[in-house]
């Protein structure tokens, strides 16, 4: 494929993102693969195949037809502006997307003559934007506005995690044999087997459980990144298992089931009695390991602990619990929002505590981070990683 195609392909993507649509980069790489299996000189299987990647609600299929017919329309019937693309996210109330205006086709080319012509849409100039800055600006830092702004972005992230190979089988092209089909369809030959019929495992996706830490040096970052959370658990097609835990443990998935974020926090203010308190992460562990663990961490769950590491209780205890929660999980994500500074040290003595027993110590400090973490999330390996930590006696 060239690159112009792929080129285009992907900023195809970024004036459907623009009208609301679940386009994200990961998303448009899927169909830039998908080409490879469909013709791209027919306009129909190129356009389905577009369109089961892009548009998953039925409300997205009208916007997503006039984009589709907009954006690779003929040149000889001319092209639409990035203006009248924007207007078809009215209804959405959404800001359109963006786009700088581009040259007109080079001297000498079909449309040479046509100096007159609307300003075409071609590919943006890649630089530094308020959207970029927006990306990377800490939580900590933003304003009233922009943390709407970020809010709205955080909603429109595409949220995939990686799938394990569960007991069930499914007919396929897999090694093992299916002896039920194969006799079932000699049947009709007579008995004669004339092909061996096959069947591979099926594939779920692995279940994402997360700790979040609410205590008081975590307040800054608390309610962006319970919207996060809250975000994840929509995003997602199976449910999501959230604690929160500050001198103690609460269980808060139910209340972050709301469609409505605002009803969801309202929630889970009202079930949290230690907010903005004291933090004693082992104790919190000790009872996930003990009361939960059974119950939320099976089929290869990955669990993700977001805390700054900051912790009044027992460093001993919570090195045993993290310890035993890693053995427990496929895989062990420690995010830690002060991870982000450049001047940062694990020097706390809750996460040095905790750190021999983190597969992964991410930061989770702004937009670009939990980009990341999305990216991570799908490329989740098959193997757990190999540890260092013995294994002590329950």
């Amino acid at each position: 494929m060239s690159g112009n195609l792929a080129g285009n392909i992907l900023l195809f993507g970024r004036v459907l993102r623009g009208l609301g649509l679940d386009a994200g980069t990961g998303r448009m790489l899927d169909v830039v693969a998908a080409l490879e299996h469909v013709p791209i000189g027919a306009k129909a299987d190129f356009y389905y195949a577009a369109r089961s990647l892009t548009a998953r609600r039925r409300e997205d299929l009208p916007i997503f037809d006039r984009a589709f017919e907009a954006f690779w329309r003929r040149p000889a019937s001319g092209n639409r502006s990035a203006r009248d693309l924007a207007a078809l996210g009215e209804r959405r109330r959404l800001r359109p997307p963006s786009f700088d205006p581009a040259p007109e086709t080079p001297e000498g080319g079909p449309d040479a003559g046509d100096a007159t012509a609307e300003t075409r849409l071609l590919p943006a100039r890649v630089g530094w934007s308020a959207q970029e800055i927006l990306r990377r600006k800490d939580f900590a830092d933003l304003t009233a506005e922009e943390l709407e702004r970020v809010l709205a972005l955080i909603r429109s992230l595409a949220w995939r995690v990686a799938s394990r190979p569960t007991r069930r089988r499914r007919p396929g092209a897999g090694a093992e044999v299916d002896l039920r089909r194969t006799l079932r369809a000699s049947l009709r030959h007579g008995g004669e087997i004339l092909a061996w019929e096959r069947r591979a495992p099926r594939h779920r996706p692995r279940p994402i459980v997360a700790l979040a830490d609410v205590s008081g040096s975590m307040e800054r970052y608390t309610r962006l990144l319970l919207l996060f959370l809250h975000a994840l658990s929509r995003g997602l097609d199976h449910r999501v298992e959230v604690f929160l835990f500050g001198t103690r443990l609460t269980r808060v998935t139910r209340e972050l089931a709301s469609r409505d974020p605002d009803a969801a926090l309202a929630g889970v203010s009202g079930a949290v009695p230690d907010w903005s308190g004291g933090t004693r992460i082992g104790e919190a562990l000790r009872e996930f390991n003990f009361r939960w663990a059974r119950r939320v961490l099976g089929g290869g769950a990955v669990v993700l602990v977001i805390s700054d590491g900051w912790d009044r209780g027992d460093p001993d205890l919570l090195a045993r619990e993290a310890a035993r929660l890693q053995r427990s999980a496929h895989r062990l994500v420690w995010l830690n929002p002060l991870l982000g500074a450049a001047d940062y040290r694990p020097l706390a003595r809750g996460i040095r505590a905790a750190l021999p027993s983190v597969d992964d110590f991410l930061p989770v400090h702004n937009l670009t981070s939990l980009e990341d973490l999305a990216a991570r999330l799908e490329r989740i390996p098959a193997g757990r990683p190999r540890r260092r930590q013995r294994r002590e006696a329950s």
